[in-house]
């Protein structure tokens, strides 16, 4: 799975692409909340706790499958930078630890494009026999 193209282009977009989908979901949340509770209002009665809760049960699930895809990158990249044998006996591995972990998703993809994307795989014997 380490060395899957698809899982390591998926796990470097991701967090950024459901960070700026996030965005997206909270202005429809809040809209979608306000819009609720005015049509409440006009037909003359107070917005109930179960509309309320109901708006934000969506978004919390949101921001639970955000969480769970921005954690499984982070293990997925630490594993993948401790097991790459570009880096093997440099400090390198340590730098990019710390940049998955402060940096976060940008971190992952800065990652993916040059360690990954931008640097050849070493030819492998096996492959030609």
């Amino acid at each position: 799975m380490l060395h899957n193209k698809f899982w390591q282009a998926f796990f470097a977009l991701a967090p950024l692409l459901i960070g700026i989908l996030s965005i997206g979901f909270y202005i429809f949340f809040v809209f979608n909340l306000v819009s609720d509770i005015e049509a409440a209002e006009a037909m003359g009665s107070e917005p109930t706790a179960t509309m309320i809760l109901g708006n934000i049960a969506w978004f919390f699930g949101f921001i639970a499958l955000m969480v769970l895809i921005s954690l499984s990158s982070l293990v997925f990249y630490i594993v993948h930078a401790v097991q790459n044998p570009n880096l093997q006996g440099s400090n390198l591995i340590i730098v990019w630890i710390l940049l998955f972990i402060f940096i976060g998703g940008v971190g992952q993809l800065v990652y993916w494009i040059v360690e990954i994307v931008g640097k050849p795989k070493p030819l492998n014997p096996k492959e030609f026999r």
